[in-house]
Parts: C-alpha cells; sequence; structure tokens
C-alpha cells in the first residue's frame, strides 16, 4: 500500500513549514507531495530545499485547482495506492494517519472496508470544538462539539459523513472510478461536489472519530436569518461569496434538483434584502450563477488581487 500525502499549498508558508515537519515524521508515508498555488512568500524557494515532492503551478488555481492537479499527479505520476489529502492550515495528530488506516481495516470490527473517509476536524485553540460541525445523518441534528460527535459515533465511525479536503484518505479505485475535483470551481464547494460525486458513485464514506486533525478557527459558520430558523454561509469576501453562489447553484441543480436550487435563492435574496441589506450581493449572485450555468468560469478573476 503506497500513501501519499498531498498538500495544498498558498501563500502559508509558517503553516505549510509546520505541517511538513509533522508529516515527515509519520510512519508508513510514502511521499509527501505539495501543490504550490504560485505563492510569492518565498514558499517556492523553501520548498526548493526541502525535502518534498513539489509541484509549483502557473497560477493561482484556488482549493480546487490544487487538489485536482495535486490528486492527478499522485495517483498518475507517483503510483499512490491511498492520497491523503489536505490544507496548509491543518496540522493531524502524530497517530491520525495509524487510526484512519486501522478503522478502515475490515478485520478489525469496525466493518466494511472505506473508499473516502477522514477525521474529526477539531479547533487547534479549542480541542473539544469541531471547526466544521456536523449534522447527523437521518435527521436535522448537528453536533458542535467532539463529544457529541463521538457519542453518536457507532464502531468508532460516522457513517456517510466526511470533512473534504481536511486529512481526508481516498483511494485509487474511487479515483479512477470518479475522477478529480473540478478544477474549474477554484474555491467554496469544490470539496463539496467531491463528496457528493463520490456518494452517488456508491463510495463507503465515514469519518473515524478518534482521528483528529487542528485546524484554525474559522468562527461559527452560517449567520442566523428568518429569525433564528435557518442560517446562510455569508462571507465579507467577495470572491468566496461569487464562487460560493456560483457553484454551489451547480452543485444543488446536479445532485439535489432545481427545487433545492430556489430554495437556495429564496434564502439569498432574503437574507440581502432582509438579514443583512446588501443589494448589490444579489446582484452578484445572480451575476455568479448565471456564469456557472453557461459554463463559465473566469469571473472570480476579477476579485484576484
Amino acid at each position: 500500500m503506497r500513501i501519499v500525502a498531498v498538500v495544498v499549498t498558498y501563500n502559508r508558508l509558517p503553516l505549510l513549514r509546520r505541517l511538513v515537519a509533522r508529516l515527515q515524521g509519520v510512519a508508513g508515508l510514502a511521499e509527501v507531495l505539495v501543490v504550490d498555488n504560485a505563492s510569492t512568500d518565498g514558499t517556492g524557494e523553501w520548498l526548493a530545499g526541502a525535502d518534498v515532492t513539489c509541484r509549483t503551478l502557473d497560477s493561482n488555481r484556488g482549493g480546487a485547482g490544487g487538489f485536482h492537479e495535486g490528486l492527478r499527479c499522485a495517483v498518475e505520476e507517483r503510483g499512490a495506492d491511498l492520497v491523503w489529502l489536505m490544507d496548509d492550515d491543518g496540522l493531524p495528530a502524530p497517530d491520525c494517519l495509524d487510526r484512519l488506516l486501522a478503522a478502515a481495516d475490515p478485520s478489525s470490527g469496525s466493518g466494511r472496508p472505506l473508499d473516502f473517509w477522514g477525521p474529526l476536524v477539531v479547533d487547534e485553540e479549542e480541542p473539544g470544538r469541531l471547526v466544521f460541525p456536523i449534522r447527523l445523518p437521518g435527521g436535522t441534528r448537528v453536533v458542535h462539539d467532539v463529544a457529541a460527535a463521538r457519542a453518536a459515533a457507532d464502531a468508532g465511525r460516522l457513517a456517510d459523513i466526511v470533512i473534504p479536503f481536511n486529512g481526508v484518505l481516498v483511494t485509487r479505485d474511487l479515483v479512477e472510478r470518479i475522477g478529480y475535483p473540478r478544477a474549474e470551481f477554484f474555491i467554496w464547494g469544490d470539496d463539496h461536489e467531491y463528496r457528493l460525486r463520490a456518494e452517488a458513485a456508491g463510495a463507503r464514506i465515514a469519518t473515524v472519530v478518534d482521528a483528529v486533525v487542528r485546524h484554525p478557527s474559522v468562527g461559527d459558520l452560517g449567520t442566523p436569518m428568518m429569525f433564528g430558523r435557518t442560517t446562510y454561509n455569508h462571507t465579507p469576501s467577495e470572491l468566496k461569496h461569487y464562487c460560493m453562489a456560483r457553484n454551489n447553484t451547480l452543485n444543488l441543480r446536479a445532485y439535489r434538483g432545481w427545487l433545492h436550487v430556489l430554495l437556495f435563492w429564496f434564502k439569498t435574496v432574503w437574507f440581502y434584502l432582509v438579514t443583512k441589506p446588501q443589494p448589490g450581493r444579489i446582484v452578484t449572485s445572480v451575476r455568479a450563477a448565471y456564469a456557472g450555468l453557461r459554463g463559465d468560469f473566469s469571473g472570480h478573476e476579477r476579485y484576484l488581487s
């Protein structure tokens, strides 16, 4: 079993150095492959002297483009049987890979083998708190802390749940069946689309609750709206909002249907008219979604500095 870690990085050299140092101490890894999204902070110069395999892109292609290229290179060029995918800002616990591999072994009594699985992603400052809340299968309950996630697990797993691309493992077999992440998405929704595609292909998906990746806090995800009945993923970043409006529209159309697209758009209009009035955001959202539906994925470039 040849396991290759793929790290996508952009202008976060201190975090990248910390992560690479951790990965180089992990037994069982055959190789660390870093995809550099044309960083300008000295990352390229540091990588030139680091004991890793490096693939430097000619421009910033976002997380989507980086993971597309990294996964393709790991499988097609580096001979990986299993790929461990992660951003540069995560930090797997020293035993994270061991725990992930153990949980996927059918002989351990944990059930069927897995195709696409990962750890809990916890706040590095508050390790009892999940960075990305988890909606439990079969209902509407969302858990925000590690203890609740572990209590809900069956044989150490949360079936059909994974948080890509934060320390997740994906098999060569699954990659060969479903392909690579959609590079044109740039950011925001590419990881979700890949999970949805894996799910549609019948992949065996899970979160292993005793495996942990530490991650910087991203605050409280989802701004309450409609008198607290639901939330909306508002971001102050015009780039992130443009990509979210475009990519979420496409994901919902492809995997959930037009009714869910209409519900998403109802929430968008409500949020930027009532909850946080910014009518210009509605115009941006419409422009982004229309471009994506036409197959134009260049619109986000106007927001790149």
